[in-house]
């Protein structure tokens, strides 16, 4: 124990007046902008909430999100960082009517809070600073947290986000045709457990965007934007669609879409700026997850239609990026020095 309390004190000493990393200063940045919209969101979902279990839970996120806001301030406030402007009262509209059910709330709040695991760990991953280390652990804990709260309330709402069963094998098999990779026979061999799960990740988090889209769509203030949510809430459609075809082909069931949870309100509980930049995160992490799925599908059919879908995400996101850029929404992250422009502008001694 003496022996951890000095190495600690060590780390302390030597990492007090180490600078943050261009990685850790691009985790902060993002994860405060996250957590600002967060609180948002959590804000309207607590002003209409009827369920009483619902409430504790979307209290609970909310309280989370604020420390971690609070948590960045005062590291960025100690290294004379300016604290960005993410979002907050302004972005709210207190009066609007409910936009989403409550059931949608949690699922919301899972989802969010398993991209967070992911996003997380690869934050701590990247951190060298041990008080940064720290806080991206604790991160960590709390999306964990979240997720698992989220599950069980999901499951006494009614709501099974469990993935498909397959039957156990009965003996190890090692590949010996190379049409486990390709359609050389013309035949589509099973799916792996593996792809199973890459298909219904991705179609979870469609099922999140296309809610979220169409539930923008209705109560953006312009057409211009109103129409970038259509578009994205058709993008996401054509990917449930398709990964829930791969999936009723083989036999297996595919999740239950919660369009139906979008209520028929037209008036904005959020600034346009919230929801674009919401419609632009969706697909950040859409993007994020298309890469990993990547890198655990086999099947060649199934790498090229997901290959296929990056550029046309891509573009989506530069749309939103566009739309943001043109209102001045776009609050710019840090960056590395502009040497030329410096070696320009400089007068000499």
């Amino acid at each position: 124990m003496k022996k951890n309390e000095e190495l600690q004190n060590q780390i302390s000493e030597h990492q007090q007046n180490k600078q943050l990393t261009s990685a850790e200063l691009a985790d902060m940045f993002n994860n405060y902008l996250g957590d600002s919209l967060f609180s948002c969101m959590y804000e309207h979902f607590l002003q209409l909430v009827e369920d009483d279990e619902v409430r504790d839970y979307v209290k609970f996120a909310l309280a989370l999100s604020k420390k971690h806001m609070k948590e960045i301030t005062d590291i960025f406030q100690s290294e004379n960082i300016p604290v960005p402007v993410g979002f907050g009262e302004q972005d709210i509209r207190k009066d609007a009517p409910r936009l989403f059910s409550d059931e949608f709330m949690v699922f919301y709040i899972v989802q969010m809070s398993s991209s967070s695991i992911v996003t997380y760990g690869n934050a701590f991953s990247t951190s060298s600073r041990q008080d940064i280390m720290q806080y991206f652990r604790e991160r960590l804990n709390d999306s964990a947290e979240t997720y698992e709260r989220g599950k069980h309330l999901l499951l006494l709402k009614g709501i099974d986000t469990s993935y498909p069963n397959i039957p156990y094998a009965t003996k190890v098999d090692f590949v010996e045709k190379k049409s486990y990779i390709s359609l050389i026979t013309g035949r589509e061999r099973p799916l792996t457990a593996n792809e199973i799960k890459q298909m219904q990740y991705n179609i979870f988090t469609n099922i999140l965007g296309k809610t979220l889209m169409l539930g923008f769509s209705q109560v953006a203030s312009s057409e211009k934007i109103r129409k970038y949510f259509r578009a994205g809430a058709e993008l996401s459609g054509k990917q449930i669609n398709s990964f829930s075809q791969h999936l009723t082909n083989q036999d297996l069931p595919a999740p239950t879409l919660m369009d139906e949870h979008i209520t028929d309100s037209t008036s904005s509980p959020f600034s346009d700026k919230l929801m674009i930049y919401h419609g632009a995160l969706a697909g950040n992490i859409a993007l994020s997850n298309l890469g990993t799925a990547l890198s655990q599908i086999f099947r060649h059919d199934l790498a090229a239609e997901f290959v296929k879908l990056i550029p046309i995400i891509g573009k989506y996101n530069n749309d939103g990026i566009n739309i943001m850029i043109e209102h001045g929404w776009f609050e710019e992250p840090f960056m590395a020095a502009d040497r030329e422009r410096l070696s320009k502008s400089s007068k000499g001694i």
